[in-house]
């Protein structure tokens, strides 16, 4: 493929410059820098947790998880994210969370926490358990396999209330603790819960 500037082309360095046709190829090929590569997917009806064990932490310091259909089976219920620390659920009331709301009635609520036991990202309280109103959205994870570093999360999520106004979600969350994380567990906060979610790996910048 063409060079332009400096030979070997280098992102992270910046000693060169791809050409539009080779970041199509690059991207076509999935090595391209904001990728993704699918790790797993997994589905959940009536369950009561669903864990991510295999998440290629080493691989990726980046991962996107997607929320589809997701239905507590009762209402005003939120969906809880705990992570595995070398294996062992952190279940302590650690985590620290600050998640803003806002409903189309012009109600806007906000939750925050410096000890949190629902998660790294715990989102979405109020979600009406009717099929046609369940909760959508993702989440960004942060620094999963590295030991010397906090793991980090955002998220953002829209869905309907359970008194049939619509709301909005979004905010984030830490593991405030320097440690190896190499899965999490997606639950409801009560109850059971159903929905689809497939976790990503996302690419560096650079190419390797």
């Amino acid at each position: 493929m063409p060079y332009i500037g400096t030979q070997p082309n280098d992102v992270k360095k910046n000693t060169g410059i791809y050409s539009p046709s080779e970041i199509l190829q690059l991207t076509k090929e999935g090595s391209w820098g904001g990728s993704l590569e699918l790790i797993a997917e997994q589905t959940a009806s009536s369950d009561s947790a669903l864990d991510f064990t295999s998440i290629k932490e080493s691989k990726y310091n980046v991962h996107l998880l997607q929320v589809n259909n997701y239905q507590a089976n009762t209402d005003n219920t939120i969906l809880t994210i705990k992570l595995y620390e070398s294996g062992v659920l952190e279940t302590t009331s650690v985590y620290q969370v600050a998640i803003q709301g806002g409903r189309a009635d012009g109600t806007f609520s906000e939750y925050k926490s410096t000890a949190s036991g629902n998660g790294v990202m715990n989102i979405g309280s109020g979600i009406d358990y009717a099929s046609s109103k369940s909760a959508n959205g993702y989440v960004y994870f942060y620094n999963f396999g590295d030991s010397s570093k906090y793991s980090f999360a955002n998220a953002q999520f829209t869905y309907g209330y359970y008194t049939s106004v619509y709301e909005m979600n979004f905010g984030g969350g830490v593991l405030p603790q320097a440690s190896t994380v190499n899965g999490f567990r997606i639950a409801a906060n009560a109850g059971t819960f159903s929905g689809n979610f497939k976790l990503y790996g996302v690419k560096q910048i650079w190419v390797t």
